[in-house]
C-alpha cells in the first residue's frame, strides 16, 4: 500500500476545500497520509498571520480539528538525511528553504511519496518520489 507525506502547502488547500483534496484523501486513505512536524509549524504561523482576529480563530479552529485526527512524523529520525541533503544540494548550488528540505528527508527516511506542489524545489532531493495532487 502507498503511504504519503502531505506537504504543508497540500494541507492549506485541504483546509480550504480546494482541488478536490478530501476525495483525494478518502480515496488512498486517511491512515496512509501523514504530515511532519514542521507543517504543524507551518500551519500554525499561517493562524497566526491571519488578516483579523476572526480570521485566527477560525483558521486555529480547523487547524486543531484537522491536526487531532492527523498521523504526525517526527523530523529526529530525518536529521541525518537533512544533513546529507543539504550538504550535496549547497555543493551543487541549488539549496532549497530549511523547512522544505525538512518536509523532504521525512519522506525519504518513512518512504513516502511526497505529495506537494512544489515540484520544483522538493524535486532537488535525491530518490524523491513526488504526487502533485492539484493536477489532474
Amino acid at each position: 500500500m502507498k503511504k504519503y507525506l502531505l506537504d504543508t502547502n497540500i494541507c492549506a488547500f485541504f483546509l480550504r476545500g480546494k482541488f478536490d483534496l478530501n476525495a483525494k484523501v478518502q480515496q488512498v486513505g486517511e491512515q496512509s497520509c501523514f504530515i511532519s512536524e514542521i507543517t504543524i509549524a507551518e500551519l500554525k504561523y499561517g493562524i497566526e498571520n491571519a488578516s483579523t482576529e476572526e480570521h485566527r480563530k477560525q483558521n486555529k479552529e480547523k487547524v486543531d480539528n484537522f491536526l487531532a485526527t492527523a498521523n504526525i512524523l517526527s523530523i529526529l529520525p530525518t536529521l541525518d538525511i537533512y544533513a546529507k541533503e543539504k550538504t550535496r544540494l549547497r555543493k551543487l548550488g541549488t539549496i532549497i528553504d530549511e523547512f522544505d528540505l525538512l518536509i523532504g528527508a521525512t519522506a525519504l527516511a518513512n518512504d513516502l511519496i511526497m505529495v506537494t506542489n512544489n515540484v520544483s524545489h522538493l524535486g532537488r532531493l535525491d530518490g524523491i518520489v513526488i504526487e502533485d495532487w492539484t493536477k489532474s
